[in-house]
């Protein structure tokens, strides 16, 4: 028997809305997707390169800062570039006048990260001024790490360069 007001029922269509539970499920598998690419990138890329004994380093800051004073009395004048496929070095003395020919040149180009290491030749080629020739093995971000000394006196500077 049918109840009086209703004239007949179709059978029950499916409830609406059963997909909204899949848009979750869609939803959080591609932040777990994307979390997984970026995951992978970060460790794929960690070269693992972390200052040893940070502390002790940083217990002997004052020593840092005392040479740096000391290189700023001295009051020597450096430039450093690289042009065809050397890198050029010139240095002057506090009253402008070159640095004599008998200072010695040492350095290296360093990879900021890995600490791939070329060591450099410099010569003199003009007052106060020295050349080393540097061929790189791989493109890149590179860092000049120089030291000049005269006698008693040394001037340490570092430059970095973008090498193509």
């Amino acid at each position: 028997m049918i109840a009086p007001g209703i004239t007949g029922m179709a059978s029950n269509p499916a409830p609406r809305g059963r997909w909204i539970p899949w848009v979750f499920v869609a939803g959080f598998g591609v932040v777990i997707a994307v979390n997984a690419v970026l995951i992978t990138a970060a460790v794929g890329t960690f070269t693992g390169t972390t200052t040893a004994g940070s502390y002790d380093r940083g217990l002997g800051y004052s020593a840092v800062l005392a040479e740096a004073a000391r290189q700023k009395a001295l009051g020597w004048q450096a430039g450093v570039t690289r042009a065809d496929g050397a890198v050029r070095l010139s240095v002057r003395l506090p009253d402008g006048t070159p640095l004599p020919a008998d200072a010695t040149v040492t350095g290296t180009l360093q990879r900021p990260l890995d600490r791939t290491a070329v060591s450099l030749a410099f010569q003199p080629f003009a007052p106060g001024a020295w050349r080393a020739p540097a061929e790189v093995p791989a493109p890149g971000a590179w860092e000049a790490v120089l030291s000049v000394t005269r006698g008693a006196d040394r001037l340490e500077l570092r430059e970095r360069f973008v090498i193509p």
